[in-house]
Parts: C-alpha cells; structure tokens; sequence
C-alpha cells in the first residue's frame, strides 16, 4: 500500500474502508502488541513487516473477499517524550461499495483489545 510523509493512504470510499490513528505512550511496545492483535484476527494472511509498519489481509468467511489490514507507528517527532507517538490502523475492502462496518469494527476490536493489555 501506499506511506504518504504524513502517514497511510488516505480513505477512498468510506462505505468500505476506516482510517483510524490514536496518540499513545509506549508506543513501540503497543505497536507489537497490535501486530500480535492483527496476526491472530481469524483468517489473516501476514504479508509485510517492519519495524514501523505492518500489513495483513483479511478475508471474509464465506466469500473469502480480501480486505487490506495495515498498521502504522510513527514515533513522536520533536516531543520530549520519546516514548508517545501515534499509530494509525487502516482497514480497507478491495472489492464493492459497502462493507457493512466491518473494517470499522476490525479496527475498533483492535484498538479496544490493545486497552485490555
């Protein structure tokens, strides 16, 4: 997928994708923890990795249609505290106009299991 200097790419069509991104502390040890989220999601296929950047696709259970798992940490530039940054999570289908919320929920599980660490 596309990195812009600002983060991941933009949302296209907001009745099938979210782009969501949260401010953090520790945010290296948060990042592990949403990729190990991400990696265990039903269905999930890991296809790249990085130290900042992580992408899975997800695929639907009865159809099998692929749906685009990212996740982006971008460290805290210029804060005092190093350890804070943001990391955005996009979710996105590939195919068809609506996807009936389930990348918002993807991303929202992710998110909410990441507070329950």
């Amino acid at each position: 997928m596309v990195l812009s200097t600002q983060g991941l790419a933009p949302i296209t069509n907001p009745l099938n994708s979210v782009l969501i991104e949260k401010e953090l502390e520790n945010i290296d040890q948060k990042f592990d923890q949403l990729v190990s989220l991400a990696e265990g999601l039903p269905r999930t296929e890991f296809v790249e990795s990085s130290k900042n950047y992580w992408r899975g696709i997800c695929r639907s259970l009865i159809f099998r249609f692929p749906d685009d798992l990212e996740i982006l940490k971008l460290e805290g530039r210029g804060l005092v505290n190093r350890s804070k940054g943001i990391i955005q999570i996009r979710s996105a289908a590939r195919l068809g106009q609506s996807d009936l919320g389930v990348n918002l929920r993807r991303v929202q599980y992710l998110f909410n299991n990441l507070e329950n660490l």
